[in-house]
C-alpha cells in the first residue's frame, strides 16, 4: 500500500525544532523527501550563533526511519537563501511539490515601547520569509506548466497564528505579520489554482520554545504517557492532509488546529450594516445609527486570552 506523500518533495522551514520538527517528521512519516530548513540560532528572538545542528539532527531522524531528507541550513528572510533552499531541494529530489513555511522569531513589546528594528525583524521573517519561499516555490511551479508539462503537483502550508484573529496587546508586529500571510495565502491561492497548486494557512496552538510563556501553566499531561494537549504532534496530522493529494479541493482556506481539534475559520462577515436617509452620511446621523449599536454589545467585546483561545489553566 503506498504511502499519500510517496513520490513528493517537500520543504519545511523552521525544521529543526518544535512545530517545524513535528511537521517534517510528519511528512516524512507519510512518505515525503524532505528539505529540512532551520537557521539554527538558539534564541526565539533570532539571536545567537547559527548552527547546522537542529536541521541536521531532524534529517537525522528521518533517516533512521528509513526516509530520505537534506539539511539546509539559511535565513528564509534573505531572499538569495530562499532561492538557494528550493533549488536545493530540486537538486536532490527532482522536483518540488510541498513548501511548509513555519520558520519565525517574537520580539515581543507593546506598541508604545516597540522599536523599528524590533517590528521590521519580526515581520521580515514572518511574512517576508514566508513571501520568499513562496515566490521561488511559484516560479518553479509555473515554469513546469508554462513548459507544457500536465499535472502539475504543488502545495504550500502557511503558519499564521490567532494572535491576528484575537490580537495580542505584546505582540503587535507579530500580529501584523500573521495577518499578512493570511492576505498572502489567499491571494497565492487565486494566483496559482491554475496551475494546479493549492495554498492555505493554518493557526497552530502548540507549547514551543517560541510560545512557552504564552502557555505556561496551561493544561498539561496529568498521566505519565499521556499526550500534551498542546503537543506539536496535535497540528503536524493537518499539515500532512492540507501537503496530500486528499486536499485537492482546499484552497485559500484558514484552519485552527491544536489537542485534537480542527476548527475552519470564516472569512470576514458583515455583523450590521446601515445605510444614509440622505444622499451622503454626516457625522449627527453616524452618532445616531453607530452609537447605539455598540453600547447594546458587551463593553469593547474585549476578552481574556484564556477566553479567546479555549484554554484553561490547570
Amino acid at each position: 500500500m503506498s504511502l499519500p506523500l510517496e513520490g513528493l518533495s517537500a520543504i519545511v522551514t523552521g525544521a529543526g525544532r518544535g512545530l517545524g520538527r513535528a511537521e517534517a517528521l510528519e511528512l516524512a512519516r507519510l512518505g515525503a523527501a524532505v528539505v529540512v530548513n532551520d537557521y539554527g540560532q538558539p534564541g526565539r528572538d533570532g539571536s545567537g550563533t547559527a548552527s547546522a545542528a537542529p536541521a541536521e539532527e531532524v534529517v537525522a531522524e528521518i533517516r533512521a526511519a528509513g526516509g530520505r531528507a537534506v539539511a539546509h541550513l539559511g535565513d528564509v528572510s534573505d531572499f538569495e537563501s530562499a532561492r538557494a533552499l528550493v533549488d536545493l531541494a530540486v537538486e536532490e529530489f527532482g522536483k518540488l511539490d510541498i513548501l511548509v513555511n513555519n520558520a519565525g522569531i517574537l520580539r515581543d513589546r507593546m506598541v508604545f515601547s516597540m522599536s523599528e528594528d524590533e517590528w521590521d525583524s519580526v515581520v521580515r521573517v514572518h511574512l517576508k520569509g514566508h513571501f520568499n519561499t513562496t515566490h521561488f516555490a511559484a516560479v518553479h511551479w509555473r515554469g513546469r506548466a508554462k513548459a507544457g508539462e500536465t499535472g502539475v503537483y504543488g502545495r504550500i502550508v502557511n503558519t499564521s497564528s490567532e494572535a491576528f484573529l484575537a490580537g495580542s496587546a505584546g505582540q503587535p508586529n507579530y500580529a501584523a505579520a500573521k495577518g499578512g500571510i493570511v492576505g498572502l495565502t489567499t491571494s497565492t491561492a487565486l494566483a496559482l489554482a491554475r496551475y494546479g497548486v493549492t495554498a492555505n494557512a493554518i493557526c497552530p496552538r502548540a507549547r514551543t520554545r517560541m510560545t512557552e510563556d504564552v502557555f505556561a501553566g496551561f493544561a498539561e499531561p496529568t498521566a505519565e504517557g499521556e499526550l500534551d494537549p498542546l503537543s506539536p504532534e496535535h497540528v503536524a496530522p493537518l499539515v500532512g492532509y492540507l501537503a496530500s493529494p486528499a486536499a485537492a479541493g482546499v484552497n485559500g482556506q484558514l484552519l485552527v488546529a491544536h489537542g485534537g481539534m480542527v476548527a475552519i475559520v470564516d472569512r470576514p462577515r458583515v455583523s450590521a450594516k446601515f445605510d444614509t436617509a440622505k444622499e451622503a452620511f454626516t457625522y449627527e446621523e453616524l452618532d445616531g445609527l453607530l452609537s447605539p449599536h455598540y453600547a447594546s454589545r458587551p463593553a469593547g467585546e474585549t476578552f481574556a486570552a484564556s477566553e479567546v483561545l479555549g484554554l484553561k489553566k490547570g
